[in-house]
Order: C-alpha cells, then structure tokens, then sequence
C-alpha cells in the first residue's frame, strides 16, 4: 500500500485577500458575485469508477480502520497506537479524555488532541506533532506558566464565550452565505495551542477549550465531567483516495467558524505561514499543512461525486476536503492540524463538460488547476486563502487493496 504524495505538481502560490466581518456580529456578502453566479452540476460522471458514496470518500468495506497515535509517524499504517482517542463504529463520534484548567481564574474544559514533544506525546496517547513548535514564540501560542504531569491543570492566559448563536444562512447555492456569525468566540489572545511544562519538557499542545460557563461547542455529542470523557462529531475527509476523519475546533475567521460550527480564534493566522507546505514554496519556519476545499462541487445527499464547502451547508453532510499529509512514516513530520485552506473553485467549462467529479487525492486536484479546470474564488490563482483552521486528525480507512 503506498499511502504517501510524492511528485506532487507545482502550483504559483499567491494569497487571496479574504474579506472578513469583525467576530460577534452578523455578517453579510454582496447578493451578486461571480461565486454564486454558478451553480453546481449534479448530473453523475462517467470519468469515474470508483467506489465513491456520498458520505465519505469510500465506503467501509475492504478497509483496515486505524485510529492515529504517538507512533503514527513510525509505525506501519495498519499498526497505530497506543492512543487515548475512542471511536463509535460509524465512525462519527470521537471520544477524548476530558481534562480540567483554568482561564482568568475561571474553570474551563478542554481536550489534548495533538503534542510537539514524542515523550509528552506518548504520556497523553495523542497525535505527536513537532510542527506545533514551529509557532512558539508567535500570538498563535497561549504561553502558561503550568507545570503539569498529566493532563488537567493547564492555566490558559485566555478562555471562549460560547453564548452566541450560531447563524449560517445559504446562498441559492449553498457559498458563500448570505449571512454568517460563529457560535463561538475566543476572548482576546485565545488559541488552542498552548505552551506549557509538561514533567520538566517544554512542549506546545494543541488543547482546544471546548466549554465552561458560558456553555459549550456545539458539536459536542455529550459531555460527562464526572466520569471525564467528552464524546464530539467527527468530519469525513479524504486522504490519497482513503477516508480520514477528523474533528474541527477553530477557525481564524469569522466565515469558516461559522460553516465549520466552531470557534472563532483568529490567533491561529499568526501560525508561520501561508503557503509554506505548498510544493517548491521555501517559507520557514513552517507550523502549517495544506488542505484544498472546493467551493462549488456537486451537491445532493445521494449524488456520489458531491463535495464541497457548498454542497456541505446545502447537504449537511461533510464537505470531504482533500488533506495532503497525515501522520504516517513516508510523510515523517509533515502533519500539522493547523490547515492552511486552498479554496479551490471549478471553472464554467470544467462544469460544463461535466469534469467537477469528486476529488480524493490533493496531487491529482492539484492537477486539475494545472489543467485550468480548477482556479481559487471567482477565478483567482489557485493558492492559500488567508486563513487557518484547527483539525486534528483521528483515523483513517487503509484500503487493504490499495
């Protein structure tokens, strides 16, 4: 089984401007765009036989399902763990430990997902990530004074309010929204990452708050303080023609917060840098991975080649982004969960000609821009789009056969 990307095209990288609300209020795009002015096919194609459904990227069958870990990056793909993560058998839920800490003084709840030192990683079970340590020193870095040996205790310098409501209402179709508002908002210097002493190591953890007094994400399952363990709604992805799943935290812009239902942390686009895990780009230090969203894939809860940002808001189902890199040995190192997101968009013609099938593999929609049927929003060139999202990854389906 080859699960690794290699001689992945070349793309020019330019960062799209992304025109942003302040967070908290309610958000409004122009009625005409050249975004909406398209709408998405959803006739099936011809150009592809492969075992798509319109959930994920494939189905469960002839898959070996594994959950990542502290070994992931060393272990074969179908030997993963130890890890403190829990599945349900869909998988759609993801059970974490939940720990306990303060921020301002006040209680908050928060889970570890991922941790840039190998032995802080194996004490916690979680993903071990070393690009996290790539943005210590920037605002995308809460620094504790925590000295910890386990998991609660961590002192946030900032915490989240989770009583807003969430507010996502589609266009015609379905992106961008006609209006938009996070339900929730990290207060100023709030990020997920935080720097702490874990039994005498330094290490930056990725430990998203997820509730306190104000109330809680909303995709929280169920919540069980007393027997510390939070259940949380997974996203479906793919992953060089695999499914991979992963749960959302937070974004660094009000927009994406709000499709994605998570909180507001515009800390995170502080993480070093745009475009820098982008083939032939040299930007360093790096603390980023890529991941492309098409914002204008088919649609339809039973159509097989449905993806996109779009058909996600209209469908309510997973928008089946397309990830480079997971922890996995022939990508050693190159994971991050801080995405750097490449909206990608389908030209006229490539709609047209019905070429906008689904996706799963981030070489081959690379090619698709090099072809000129893929281009970034309203015709823009292809590359990073400003912005920051906060996913970690928890398992991925191996196809056996691959």
């Amino acid at each position: 089984m080859r699960l690794s990307l290699r001689n992945r095209a070349t793309v020019r990288v330019v960062a799209l401007a992304a025109a942003v609300a302040s967070a908290g209020a309610v958000s409004a795009l122009p009625s005409v765009t050249a975004l909406a002015a398209r709408s998405p096919v959803s006739h099936a194609s011809r150009h592809d036989n492969r075992p798509q459904v319109p959930a994920r990227c494939f189905a469960q069958v002839n898959v070996k399902h594994v959950v990542f870990g502290p070994k992931s990056f060393f272990e074969p793909p179908r030997v993963q763990g130890p890890t403190s993560f829990r599945e349900n058998a869909g998988p759609t839920i993801v059970t974490y430990p939940l720990y306990r800490g303060t921020a301002h003084g006040h209680r908050v709840f928060y889970v570890i997902t991922d941790a840039s030192n190998r032995s802080v990683a194996n004490a916690l079970k979680v993903n071990f990530t070393p690009k996290l340590a790539k943005s210590a020193g920037t605002p995308a870095v809460q620094v504790s004074a925590s000295h910890i040996t386990g998991g609660n205790g961590i002192r946030f310098p900032a915490g989240v309010n989770f009583r807003p409501k969430r507010i996502l209402v589609p266009s015609s179709t379905g992106f961008p929204p006609t209006k938009f508002q996070p339900g929730a908002v990290g207060l100023p210097g709030y990020s997920p990452l935080v720097k702490v002493s874990f039994r005498g190591h330094t290490v930056v953890l990725d430990a998203p708050q997820i509730a306190n007094s104000t109330g809680r994400a909303d995709k929280i399952i169920s919540i069980s303080p007393n027997h510390r363990h939070v259940r949380y709604a997974e996203t479906d992805g793919c992953y060089d023609n695999e499914s991979v799943h992963y749960v959302s935290f937070d974004a660094s812009i009000t927009l994406a917060a709000a499709i994605e239902d998570v909180t507001f942390a515009p800390a995170l686009n502080s993480v070093p840098s745009a475009g820098c895990a982008d083939p032939k780009v040299a930007v360093q230090p790096c603390g980023r991975e890529s991941l492309i969203a098409f914002i204008n894939g088919q649609t339809g809860k039973h159509n097989r080649q449905r993806q996109g940002i779009n058909a996600a808001i209209l469908d309510h189902l997973s928008p089946l982004n397309i990830l480079k890199e997971i922890p996995e040995p022939a990508a050693r190192f190159d994971y991050s969960p801080m995405w750097d997101i490449h909206l990608a968009e389908w030209t006229q013609a490539a709609i047209t000609g019905g070429l906008n099938v689904r996706q799963t593999n981030f070489s081959a929609a690379v090619q698709q821009v090099k072809m000129g049927n893929v281009t970034g929003p309203a015709g823009a060139t292809f590359g990073p789009s400003g912005f920051v999202v906060n996913c970690p990854v928890v398992s991925l389906d191996v196809n056996i056969h691959h």
